[in-house]
């Protein structure tokens, strides 16, 4: 078994909002509570969940995401140059749409001292006995997602992406100091450049779509240049998860060389849990050595849960590309990327998690 992450059962970062979350957060935007009293909900809440975490077995622990309306969209709100704004229209997925926001980047950037992710983050370390695990959205996908740019600051895409490699790097440094050593940098960017239909919708947004994967393992690498030693920064790749819907498919072939083989990330979460994945065999580009591969067998999108086996002859099938030494085991995304979650009950998606530990010890213990 692993001792540093990604662990051999490790898991995306998001859970399903409890009860009292979700009434909480319906109080406070109606105005029957106030801030302090939400925020006293939320921390026992994520007090609740962080026991759960290590009562299971599991290594790390996160906050489930449980302060955030969006995995990304928050984030991105609360950087310097950047403001969500209503727009006519939310993210399509399979039959249905997210809230109509979208961000928007209107001055400089900057990764703000006064984040409130970063407090966050201090409260989980604080409360987890556990590895304390921080998810982020990546840089790439500002700019996939990004609905306007202020091009008097930044008139091309080099400009943008080397603005956007120094706030992340002012980020990478803060959650150190806030004591961070497992930081997530989730994406949906490189799952939609595996996709003709999707690389064109971003061509007709005005998108500059030429050399793209080899321009993100750039700003990419320039952020991981100021990750230190005992920081381990892993990627989550993802095709969309929004009430147990998603938006794209194809497997990791189109970006696999660049994304496994020019990316320095220490681990990637990939999503292999239905066939829109495609195969293993994009895992050929995988460099022998450090570099831990956490296949994604275990859905989040409803609460069947999988046979033991079944995981294992994946498991199994993988190893044709990557040794096991270099293979680790989680849900294929989070439980609950927006705050409406995905369609399954708490008690499944703790079985889920369950099942990963106890494979994981199988194999791997």
């Amino acid at each position: 078994m692993r001792t540093t992450p990604p662990f051999r059962a490790d898991h995306v970062g998001s859970l399903l909002r409890s009860a009292a979350i979700k009434e909480a957060r319906g109080k406070r935007q109606q105005g029957k509570i106030d801030a302090g009293e939400f925020k006293q909900i939320e921390d026992r809440e994520i007090e609740k969940i962080v026991a759960k975490q290590k009562a299971i077995g599991l290594q790390l622990a996160t906050d489930g995401e449980f302060r955030r309306s969006w995995w990304h969209f928050d984030f991105y709100g609360l950087l310097d140059g950047v403001e969500l704004r209503e727009v006519e229209s939310g993210i399509q997925f399979q039959g249905v749409q997210t809230k109509a926001q979208a961000p928007h980047i209107v001055g400089t950037l900057g990764f703000p001292s006064s984040h409130p992710m970063l407090e966050h983050f201090r409260f989980l370390k604080a409360h987890s006995q556990a590895t304390p695990k921080m998810t982020i959205p990546s840089p790439s996908v500002l700019h996939f997602r990004v609905a306007s740019v202020n091009e008097r600051l930044y008139p091309d895409r080099d400009a943008l992406f080397a603005s956007l490699s120094e706030v992340y790097r002012q980020a990478v440094k803060a959650f150190y100091e806030a004591g961070c050593r497992y930081l997530q940098f989730d994406d949906t960017a490189w799952a939609y450049l595996c996709s003709k239909d999707e690389v064109q919708k971003a061509r007709q947004r005005g998108t500059d779509v030429k050399n793209l994967p080899e321009a993100y393992a750039r700003m990419i690498n320039r952020v991981l240049e100021a990750k230190p030693r005992d920081m381990t920064i892993t990627t989550h790749i993802c095709r969309g998860n929004f009430r147990s819907t998603w938006i794209t498919s194809g497997g990791y072939e189109p970006v696999a060389e660049v994304l496994f083989g020019s990316c320095n990330y220490d681990g990637y979460f990939l999503e292999y849990d239905s066939d829109r994945a495609g195969g293993f065999e994009p895992l050929r580009f995988v460099p022998k050595g450090g570099k831990q591969i956490v296949l994604g067998l275990i859905t989040t999108k409803t609460g069947a849960l999988e046979k033991k086996e079944d995981v294992k002859r994946r498991i199994g099938e993988a190893e044709k590309y990557v040794a096991l030494e270099q293979l680790c085991l989680s849900p294929q995304c989070g439980f609950a990327s927006t705050e409406e979650g995905n369609i399954l009950a708490e008690d499944e998606q703790w079985k889920k998690l369950s099942l990963a530990v106890e494979i994981a010890n199988e194999i791997w213990g």
